[in-house]
């Protein structure tokens, strides 16, 4: 068996290059029929089995393995995030509670005009709205591209705050006081743009969900959000019952949402 080779100089530990290329390994699917074991990966990679046993860690931690004691590691199903329909919920919340860690790069987090959203939100076209942009990210894997508008009236206190691991929500209510307490989301699956499939690190073959939502709060329409979601990713969830059923609203024309 040949030795495959990492980098001894010192640049990065070797845990961290060895969990590296597993991940890179793990996505090319050379791993699907069978996971080393630790005493494989100790001769393959010529490392100690406590290297080993961190590079693995790190692998259970972000779901990508399943290692129970005793037994061989084996290659986790997607981790998938599930959202309730018909609720107001936080994406930062719904990572977090599937047991990933949740972080965000922040691309953009400006004052910006533009005339279309500013409409959606009942304002003047040339109005300035506070827009942030981000890749979201459950473990080491990209999730969502997040675009979000804000008036900047309500919302100039968001240009402070760091949100590389934090909820919008949560920031808003605590620097503005608002609390969003309805809204609408359109949703439908889409094919993501090659910007954004390289930004989400989107299987060839991997559709997406996009997800615009307009937020109220106190009787203002505050919030236009555009996420793309992975859809290998993400799932919707609904509750019914016999007597009460649930309503799903037919989707309309993209041209007509508010």
């Amino acid at each position: 068996m040949t030795e495959r080779r990492l980098d001894r100089s010192g640049g990065q530990t070797l845990w961290k290059q060895l969990q590296q290329d597993l991940v890179r390994r793990l996505r090319a699917g050379e791993f699907d029929d069978l996971f080393p074991g630790e005493l494989a990966l100790v001769e393959d990679y010529a490392v100690s089995r406590h290297t080993v046993r961190q590079a693995l860690a790190k692998l259970r931690a972000d779901g990508l393995i399943v290692a129970e004691r005793g037994r061989q590691p084996r290659v986790a199903t997607t981790p998938e995030i599930r959202q309730p329909m018909g609720a107001l919920y936080s994406l930062f919340s719904s990572v977090e509670a599937s047991g990933l860690d949740q972080h965000s790069v922040v691309r953009a987090l400006d004052v910006r005009a533009d005339g279309v959203i500013a409409s959606r939100l009942d304002l003047e076209a040339s109005s300035p709205l506070v827009y942030l942009e981000r890749v979201r990210f459950a473990g080491d894997e990209p999730l969502a591209l997040d675009r979000v508008w804000l008036p900047k009236a309500l919302a100039e206190g968001l240009l402070d705050a760091d949100f590389s691991h934090t909820s919008l929500y949560n920031e808003l209510a605590e620097r503005t006081g608002l609390r969003l307490d309805h809204g609408r989301e359109d949703i439908r699956a889409v094919n993501p743009t090659p910007a954004e499939r390289a930004l989400l690190h989107c299987p060839a073959d991997a559709a997406a969900f996009s997800i615009n939502r307009l937020g109220h709060a106190q009787g203002r329409k505050i919030e236009w959000r555009h996420t793309v979601v992975r859809g290998d990713r993400f799932a919707l969830a609904a509750e019914f019952s016999a007597h009460q059923g649930y309503r799903l609203t037919p989707a309309t024309t993209a041209t007509s949402l508010p």
